[in-house]
C-alpha cells in the first residue's frame, strides 16, 4: 500500500492517492499525519467530499483524517463484475486504506453503504479499532429483523431490491432527464455544489454500475450482511427524518453491542446528517474520539 499527496493550496484539504494492489483510491485528508488515524467511509451516492467539514474539524483538532473514494467510487479502483464488490474486499479495502496510514489501530467512521461496511470490520477485526461511528445505518442484524417483522421498513428498501435485480435499467432509471431521479436521492439541505459533483461524477462511463455493485454483489435480497456481535466503543447516529432506515432498527441496534455504547437521534436530520447537521456530527465524533 503507498499514499501519495498533492500539493494543497494553504487552508485547503490535502488529495491524496491511496494505492491499494492495482487499485488507486482517490481521497482527501487533513491534519498531522502523527496524529491518531480517523478513517472516513461514505456511502451511496456520495464520495470523500461528503465529510468535507468532518476532516476540517478533526484536523483542527490534531486527527489525521482520511476520507477515501471507495472500490466502484474512484477512477482508479473500478474493476468490472459484481464478484468485485463482495463484503471481503470492501473490508479488505478499508483495512488497507488504514494501513497505507501505517495505523495499527484507528478511529472508523461511516455512513449507509459505508456503515455496513464498518459494522462487518468491527465485528471481525475489534482489535483493529479505537472506536466505531456509524450514521444512519443500523446493526445489518437489527435491519434484517426489521425488514422480517415491520411491513413499512420492508417497503422503504425496496429500491435495493430494484437495483439488484435490475441491472442496467437501473442505471437509465437514475440518469434520464439529466439524471433527475439521482438528483432526487438527496435531501434538499444537501449541499447543491456536492450534489452536482457527485452527479457528473457518476455519469462518466461505467461509474453508476460500479457503484451499484456493491447492492449486487455484497448482499442479496433478504439483506443478509454477515456482521457479528460489536466490541468496540460505539456511537451510532440515526437522523429523525431518515426516509429508509427506520426507528425499529435503529433502536433495535443496541442488542448488538457489547461495548461502551451510545444511541444519538438527530432530530431535524435525514441520512445526509453528516452535510445537513455538520457542526452537530462533528462535535459528536469528537466527544467519542476523545472517550476512547
Amino acid at each position: 500500500m503507498e499514499t501519495a499527496v498533492a500539493p494543497a493550496d494553504a487552508g485547503a484539504l490535502e488529495r491524496v492517492t491511496v494505492t491499494v494492489g492495482e487499485h488507486h483510491h482517490s481521497a482527501l485528508a487533513a491534519g498531522p499525519t502523527s496524529g491518531e488515524l480517523v478513517l472516513l467511509l461514505h456511502g451511496w451516492p456520495e464520495f470523500a467530499d461528503s465529510w468535507t467539514e468532518q476532516l476540517h474539524a478533526l484536523g483542527e483538532a490534531g486527527y489525521r483524517a482520511l476520507a477515501v473514494d471507495q472500490r466502484g467510487y474512484a477512477a482508479g479502483a473500478r474493476p468490472e463484475g459484481v464478484e468485485h464488490y463482495t463484503l471481503d474486499h470492501l473490508v479488505g479495502d478499508a483495512l488497507a486504506f488504514a494501513d497505507s496510514q501505517r495505523a495499527d489501530r484507528f478511529h472508523l467512521v461511516a455512513r449507509d453503504w459505508g456503515g455496513m461496511v464498518a459494522w462487518v470490520l468491527a465485528a471481525a477485526h475489534p482489535h483493529r479499532l479505537r472506536s466505531l461511528t456509524v450514521l444512519s445505518t443500523p446493526h445489518p442484524a437489527a435491519l434484517q429483523r426489521a425488514v422480517a417483522t415491520d411491513d413499512g421498513q420492508s417497503h422503504d428498501l425496496g429500491y435495493i431490491r430494484f437495483f439488484r435485480r435490475e441491472a442496467g435499467k437501473a442505471e437509465k432509471y437514475l440518469l434520464r432527464d439529466e439524471a433527475a431521479q439521482l438528483r432526487a436521492v438527496y435531501s434538499r439541505r444537501t449541499p447543491k455544489a456536492v450534489v452536482e459533483g457527485t452527479v457528473t461524477r457518476l455519469s462518466e462511463p461505467g461509474a453508476l454500475t460500479a457503484t451499484l455493485n456493491w447492492y449486487r454483489g455484497a448482499t442479496n435480497d433478504e439483506f443478509d450482511i454477515p456482521a457479528g456481535r460489536i466490541k468496540v466503543p460505539t456511537l451510532y447516529l440515526w437522523g429523525r427524518e431518515d426516509p429508509y432506515l427506520g426507528q425499529s432498527a435503529a433502536e433495535q441496534t443496541v442488542h448488538h453491542i457489547d461495548a461502551e455504547y451510545r444511541f444519538q437521534i438527530i432530530e431535524g436530520a435525514s441520512q445526509w446528517m453528516a452535510m445537513e447537521l455538520p457542526d452537530e456530527v462533528s462535535a459528536l465524533l469528537l466527544d467519542h474520539f476523545q472517550r476512547h
